[in-house]
Parts: C-alpha cells; sequence; structure tokens
C-alpha cells in the first residue's frame, strides 16, 4: 500500500498534500508553482511510493465543472497516461478554501500570515486529502464497502 497524494490545482500555486504510508494522516507537503508542477510530480511521486492521486474538482453549487476545469481536465488526463501504475481519482473541492482560512483562524494564525496565498493552497490541498480519505469514494477503491 503507497502513500496517497492530493493536488489543489490552480493556474499559478497549486498546493499538495500527502498521507502517511499507512493512509492515516493527511499532511500538507508544498505549494509548487503551477508551470513546474509536472517535472516536480516526476521526481515526488516515485520516490516516495505514491500509487493514488487525488486531484480536487472545481465545481459550481450546482454540481457543473468550474471554469478552472477547463486547465484541470487536460492535466488529469496527463497524470493517467504518465502514472498508469497509480489511481487518478477526482474529489470535490468545494468549500476548501474557506475551510482552509477557517483553519488558519482556529489555529490562531495571525493576519498577516493568512495572506500568504501559498499556506492556503497547502491546506487546501490537505482538506482534500483528508475528505478523500474519509469518504465512501475512497471505501470502494479499497474494496471495503
Amino acid at each position: 500500500m503507497g502513500r496517497i497524494l492530493a493536488i489543489d490545482y490552480g493556474l499559478k500555486r497549486t498546493g499538495v498534500a500527502v498521507s502517511d504510508p499507512l493512509r492515516i494522516i493527511a499532511g500538507g507537503l508544498e505549494t509548487v508553482p503551477t508551470a513546474q508542477l509536472e517535472k516536480w510530480l516526476g521526481q515526488y511521486i516515485p520516490a516516495n511510493g505514491v500509487d493514488i492521486i487525488v486531484v480536487g474538482k472545481p465545481s459550481q453549487m450546482d454540481g457543473t465543472p468550474s471554469q478552472s476545469w477547463a486547465a484541470i481536465e487536460p492535466f488529469v488526463e496527463r497524470l493517467r497516461q504518465s502514472y498508469p501504475h497509480c489511481q487518478v481519482v477526482l474529489h470535490d473541492e468545494r468549500f476548501t478554501s474557506v475551510l482552509a482560512h477557517r483553519a488558519m483562524i482556529d489555529g490562531g494564525m495571525k493576519k498577516m500570515a493568512r495572506r500568504d496565498k501559498a499556506v492556503v493552497d497547502k491546506i487546501s490541498a490537505t482538506i482534500i486529502l483528508q475528505s478523500f480519505m474519509e469518504s465512501l469514494q475512497y471505501r470502494e477503491l479499497q474494496g471495503k464497502v
């Protein structure tokens, strides 16, 4: 059983989170400039035993894809081609930025620090990963439903 990597894809920056090897804990890993993301993933994934890649799927409130989906969909297809040994899955990312800001406030982070979008992206990726790990979708992938 390998690690699960979660991606909060953005046009400028992308937040990345990863599980521990036992897939119990989700942790923020990095915020990577999106232009360098695929190279970064090419180094990280094989070196760290990732076998599931979760990409946050941006949706409108009614469930239809958001405008940013046009940039994410080709990225997801490239991931599937580049990492055929990994399951690449999409997971709803609605409200992750709001939850990330709430987590920073609840954690006592100062206002200036909360303005750092890189921190928000990394926390959002962690929320996506934690949500996925708690989901029915994940249990179905494991065959535990």
